[in-house]
């Protein structure tokens, strides 16, 4: 059942372009369709079609395929090479009904193909459903467009207030870390410890994701230097003796080893997060954390491992996912912070190097991450 007729004096009607040398065609391809309520433009040439459609595009064209100069074939492949017309659909109209002329239609750019002596229901629809089709595309390439707009300005905004926390957050920790060189009781000493660990996270996640954002959007630029990850790794298990507490931070390096090209900042920020990490999930008097620097000629290795809770197998996946969190059962712990460990696998993939996690639960975990441009001695 056909629907009723659009009306072609509203602005809105569609305009069906039809193109046959066969002045017969073309006088019954258009009586038939404005009767339905399309604005149709007819053309002889492939020639003219194709300067019309420039001037002013088409919603849909019906094209002969056996034209002198330059056949159906042709004109839809130079529709198609057009920014502006390519999103045309074209319904190819020909005698030809052979397997390979249908073919060479479909690789010209072409949606459909209606076979002489066309039917008029046949034409009809064939022609509403890829009408329909191409206006429901363009709806959802208009609220895709309103969802990429939305999310810009919710992102400006979060980067705007992420960016503003830095200053008050900075404040806090110093604060703090003076307050754990005065002698102070137990239970306040350790709630000391426990808020400069929360602000020196809240600073992790401010740096995560501002630079996630600039990652996602391909603004940073990495400033690549010849880097001694053993060196690194010492100077960030440093920055943690104020907050491990009761933990033990043990370091396990080379006598010797090569250098790696990368960028120096950011791959320490991929370390402090891992040992933030680490000291957020084991227990603050008995955690044990070890981190390994190690070398050979093709890539350098940096692991940091520790004895917490670990991370359930149907998680471990997940970890690096944009905000993922998981709960422990009956605890309310988190295995990830959400951005940080995100950072960590853009950062490391953006030298080009690998990231992955070792766990079992009751066990603890194994972070790791590995660069390839080794520096030989």
């Amino acid at each position: 059942m056909m629907r009723s007729p659009v009306d072609s004096t509203k602005l809105n009607a569609p305009t069906i372009m039809v193109v046959d040398d066969t002045p017969a065609n073309l006088r019954l391809l258009g009586e038939m369709l404005r009767s339905q309520g399309y604005r149709v433009v007819a053309f002889p040439q492939g020639a003219l079609a194709l300067k019309a459609a420039e001037k002013t595009p088409p919603d849909l064209i019906l094209m002969d395929i056996k034209m002198p100069d330059m056949d159906g074939f042709e004109v839809c492949r130079r529709l198609k090479e057009s920014d502006a017309l390519k999103d045309i659909p074209v319904i190819f109209v020909s005698s030809l009904s052979d397997i390979v002329s249908k073919v060479e239609g479909f690789r010209a750019g072409g949606v459909d193909y209606v076979s002489k002596p066309f039917q008029f229901e046949e034409v009809v629809a064939r022609v509403e459903t890829h009408l329909l089709l191409r206006r429901q595309r363009k709806e959802i390439e208009a609220a895709y467009a309103k969802l990429r707009e939305m999310e810009a300005s919710r992102d400006a905004l979060v980067h705007m207030v992420v960016h503003d926390m830095r200053s008050p957050l900075t404040v806090v920790i110093f604060n703090l870390a003076s307050a754990t060189e005065m002698q102070l009781p137990p239970d306040a000493a350790a709630a000391i410890a426990d808020s400069l660990l929360a602000s020196q996270t809240l600073v992790e996640m401010v740096d995560s994701m501002l630079d996630v954002s600039k990652m996602e959007a391909a603004q940073l630029v990495l400033s690549l230097s010849p880097v001694d990850l053993r060196q690194l790794a010492k100077n960030q298990v440093e920055r943690l003796e104020a907050l491990k507490g009761q933990r033990t931070v043990t370091l396990c390096l080379p006598e010797q080893m090569q250098t790696v090209m990368c960028d120096e900042h950011l791959v320490g920020r991929v370390l402090q997060n891992l040992l933030f990490n680490a000291l957020k999930f084991t227990n603050i008097l008995q955690g044990a954390i070890a981190v390994t620097v190690s070398s050979s000629a093709e890539c350098v290795r940096v692991e940091v491992a520790d004895n917490g809770r670990g991370i359930p197998e149907e998680h471990r996946a997940k970890v690096f996912d944009k905000f993922y969190q998981v709960a422990s059962r009956g605890r309310g712990h988190m295995h990830s912070s959400g951005l940080g460990l995100t950072f960590c696998k853009l950062a490391v993939e953006a030298h080009g190097g690998r990231i992955g996690v070792e766990s079992a639960v009751g066990q603890g975990s194994r972070f790791w991450f590995e660069l390839d441009e080794v520096v030989l001695s």
